[in-house]
């Protein structure tokens, strides 16, 4: 039998490539658009934003079950000794309880890691995990390690519209007509605690953009650079901008280069940039 199976939810965003090279089972989270419901992957990013764009009414999304986590970790532990499941921030889904709750009924087999963070922030911790694993370190010397390296993972993302905060209820009527009348462009960060926090706002995308790439050199500054990673929502061109101004800002390729899924994208909606960055712990 393998010793660690490496488990995370679709909301990492992680690419085909990156899933098969680190030996990463996905569980995935839910959409609903309208009576049709699809699991995250079954449609593609492409399709959804089309479909987010045209849609009258915000699709739902939902989180894996406790017996649909029992399922998967049953399956693997046919195969592997123990499992190690990262997943997004407890503070903004229910996917990790959900996932405790089928940890508690397999005793001692499954490490659980709140990521405390979301998208690509999980991903690069999906990447740390899969070289720990590779290198022969216990499940507990590598939870241990995660604890610490989560907090130095930065997350940093910016809005093209307030319009799915919005319908989604996180923020009020007003504050989104007045944003998208003044083309205000949010910057957020999630903060250690795992929650959304206000960095900052800028007048474009563009400044918003570059704006993100000055935060994330002020957040290194002391630190050792490891990988980071850059996500779109429908936006290939923004995104390749962000990507190329922080290859050239810190020297180094970008570790992931992807879309922001359908279950985060009901959220943020078409248009949203964002980057996430590994320190050294």
């Amino acid at each position: 039998m393998k010793r660690i199976a490496l488990v995370t939810d679709s909301t990492s965003d992680l690419t085909e490539k990156i899933k098969a090279e680190c030996e990463t089972h996905v569980i995935p989270l839910k959409v609903r658009f309208g009576e049709q419901e699809f699991y995250d992957g079954e449609i593609s990013s492409e399709e959804f934003y089309r479909r987010l764009e045209t849609t009258e009414e915000l699709p739902k999304t939902s989180q894996p079950s406790p017996e649909e986590f029992i399922q998967l970790y049953s399956r693997l532990l046919e195969e592997y000794h123990e499992i190690i499941s990262i997943h997004i921030s407890s503070g903004l889904s229910g996917t990790f309880n959900a996932a405790r709750i089928a940890g508690e009924k397999l005793k001692g087999k499954i490490h659980l890691v709140d990521s405390k963070t979301i998208s690509l922030g999980a991903g690069v911790m999906i990447l740390e995990t899969a070289n720990l694993i590779r290198e022969g370190l216990d499940s507990v010397h590598i939870v241990d390690k995660l604890t610490r390296i989560r907090t130095n993972v930065e997350t940093l993302f910016t809005l093209n519209t307030l319009e799915y905060l919005q319908k989604g209820g996180r923020i009020g009527r007003v504050q989104s007509i007045m944003g998208s009348f003044l083309n205000i462009k949010p910057i957020v960060r999630v903060g250690d605690d795992g929650i959304y926090q206000s960095l900052g706002k800028a007048r474009s995308q563009e400044k918003a953009l570059k704006n993100i790439v000055e935060a994330f050199q002020v957040l290194a500054k002391g630190r050792k650079n490891i990988r980071f990673g850059v996500a779109h929502g429908g936006a290939f061109q923004a995104g390749s901008y962000l990507k190329e101004a922080m290859e050239n800002a810190f020297q180094m390729p970008a570790a992931i280069f992807t879309q922001v899924g359908p279950v985060i994208g009901v959220h943020t909606g078409p248009g949203t940039i964002g980057a996430a960055f590994q320190f050294e712990s």
